[in-house]
């Protein structure tokens, strides 16, 4: 029960942050046939968690991190499709019947994570019907969160779509502020630099928000919410609905 207790101490560290809710949420025989196989992992940002069409080896339940999961095209280029954070799992192909994925995920925000062995998740996603039924809403989640990022791309303006990302980061980290330059923002967004950079400089002229030395602060988390477009809030409330009981901490 190493497994098990190493997680529980990990959460003691901060109520605030230092817990995947996802595994937090399972019951109680779950968690102590689940834990003893789960390994606490540093994860850095830019890592590279899985390349797109290779065989998936491991499940990942960020517990104070950000995972990008993109699409990247032939050229280069690449966009944001979701992110992951404490609320959920990196790495759903492994329990919806394929071995890989099209996508990269990529780090996004440093912190540490528990892996699993994914054949130690497809053991027991087959053996227990809680965990089944948990991954699934979850996965379901996930695909609204995918298919409301295409449409705001698609639909509305740079800051609109800099603001969802940044309200969805926070939700994910415990702290008000995200390390990102905003190259990397662009990419996530698969936009233009400069359209970043322009979007950036209205929301720190509104006073939403600072942006200093690749760090962004959120000044007035209710004013971005007023500013936000209805995407944020899709996702919001279809991770409510679909997976009451994963609350934060």
């Amino acid at each position: 029960m190493q497994a098990l207790h190493l997680y529980r101490e990990v959460c003691k560290l901060s109520a605030q942050s230092q817990n995947n809710r996802l595994l937090a949420s399972l019951p109680q025989p779950e968690q102590e046939r689940l834990f003893p196989h789960l390994e606490l992992v540093s994860l850095k940002l830019g890592e590279v968690v899985y390349e797109s069409g290779l065989a998936l080896e491991y499940a990942y339940f960020p517990i104070d991190c950000i995972v990008s999961l993109l699409y990247v095209m032939l050229d280069g280029d690449s966009s944001e499709t979701a992110m992951v954070g404490n609320e959920g799992m990196v790495g759903v192909a492994l329990f919806m019947g394929g071995e890989a994925t099209i996508g990269r995920a990529v780090v996004q925000s440093d912190g540490f994570a528990f892996r699993l062995k994914a054949v130690t998740l497809k053991q027991e996603f087959k053996r227990s019907e809680a965990l089944q039924n948990l991954l699934l809403r979850y996965a379901q989640a996930l695909l609204t969160q995918t298919v409301q990022t295409a449409a705001c791309n698609k639909h509305h303006s740079v800051p609109q779509q800099l603001i969802r990302w940044l309200l969805l980061g926070l939700d994910r980290l415990p702290e008000s502020k995200l390390m990102m330059t905003q190259g990397l923002i662009a990419n996530m967004l698969g936009v233009r630099r400069d359209g970043v950079g322009d979007a950036v400089g209205a929301l720190q002229a509104a006073k939403l928000i600072t942006y200093d030395n690749g760090t962004m602060t959120v000044l007035d988390r209710p004013r971005l919410e007023k500013a936000a477009c209805e995407c944020y809030f899709v996702v919001k409330k279809e991770f409510d609905r679909l997976l009451p009981d994963v609350k934060a901490s």
